[in-house]
């Protein structure tokens, strides 16, 4: 990937963020901007989020069309909301605190994480079984989701509604200082382990044959995928084909495989979408279509295309 391409895919994304700070400002500004600034930090922190997590995660399991929403850890995140909402009210639920919660859904996400993957570490040949266990689960967690949403009180169902999608114009402030530390950490991480990466990429034998400790690096790398997936499922709901929409594209743009250029191309372009889309859609469509419903659009045909084309992505 040339330094202009990344330079002007930055530009871009400059280009979008001021867009998205000033246009149909009025009123107090100084208050205006301050509200759009935390919406535009909770975006700026889930389009790195998920590009990473998506990124990495396919690397570890050396196949692109996976994606860590696509193995169940969106549908938990649901089930966690559901239960709460059933056991607390909706209530209840909204007196919780934030950061607590927050607490939990990362540990969960990251036991799920080892629980589906520790498999794949341990054989050599487990991607079917993590798979398939990943779908299970999934559809495990989504029917007990929509029991439990059948057994509640319909005032508490908006609860458990309003939870279950994607929505990018309404973020708990509380969050976004542990998303910040837990994103940016992994950020670090992942950029200082990216020849590691690159080498993963390589296949399993290679990576041992060259010194990588290939077990103890897959597990702390599916940690910060579990954490990173629930720093976006908090912000902002679940975002099933997102990851693989950016990830995609970013790749697409970088053209190579190497990880220091991927993760940028594909940080810039999530960032891109999010935060143009969503100055598009609220200055120009007024609101009147969701942006998570573009993206979950968007990204199922980009799935599409990559199964059916994947010599090509």
């Amino acid at each position: 990937m040339s330094d202009r391409l990344l330079l002007s895919l930055a530009a871009v994304a400059l280009v979008m963020i001021v867009l998205f700070m000033t246009v149909n400002i009025r009123g107090d500004v100084l208050f205006a901007m301050e509200l759009r600034g935390v919406r535009l930090l909770a975006l700026l922190l889930v389009s790195v989020s998920v590009a990473l997590s998506t990124l990495v995660f396919q690397t570890i399991t050396a196949n692109r069309i996976l994606t860590p929403s696509i193995m169940g850890m969106d549908a938990l995140y649901i089930l966690l909301q559901t239960v709460l909402v059933f056991s607390l009210s909706g209530l209840g639920y909204a007196a919780l605190d934030p950061e607590a919660k927050f607490s939990v859904e990362v540990v969960l996400m990251i036991g799920l994480a080892l629980a589906l993957f520790l498999p794949l570490l341990r054989y050599s040949n487990a991607l079917v079984l993590m798979l398939l266990g990943g779908i299970v689960l999934g559809v495990l967690f989504r029917s007990l989701s929509s029991l439990l949403a059948r057994m509640i009180d319909p005032n508490d169902f908006a609860v458990v509604q309003n939870v279950s999608y994607a929505n990018f114009n309404s973020v708990n402030a509380d969050l976004l200082l542990p998303s910040v530390v837990l994103t940016l950490t992994a950020l670090i991480i992942c950029w200082r382990a990216r020849h590691v990466l690159d080498v993963l990429l390589l296949g399993k034998p290679t990576a041992i044959g060259l010194g990588v400790n290939w077990r103890l690096f897959s597990v702390a790398m599916l940690v910060l995928v579990g954490a990173l997936v629930a720093v976006s499922t908090a912000l902002v709901g679940p975002v099933t084909f997102l990851g693989l929409l950016v990830v995609a594209l970013g790749r697409k743009l970088a053209d190579t495989s190497r990880h220091g250029q991927t993760i940028l191309a594909s940080c810039l372009v999530g960032v891109i979408l999010l935060v143009g889309g969503q100055t598009l859609l609220s200055h120009g469509f007024g609101n009147a279509v969701p942006l998570g419903v573009l993206i979950e659009f968007f990204g199922g045909i980009a799935f599409i295309v990559i199964l059916f084309h994947r010599r090509q992505w």
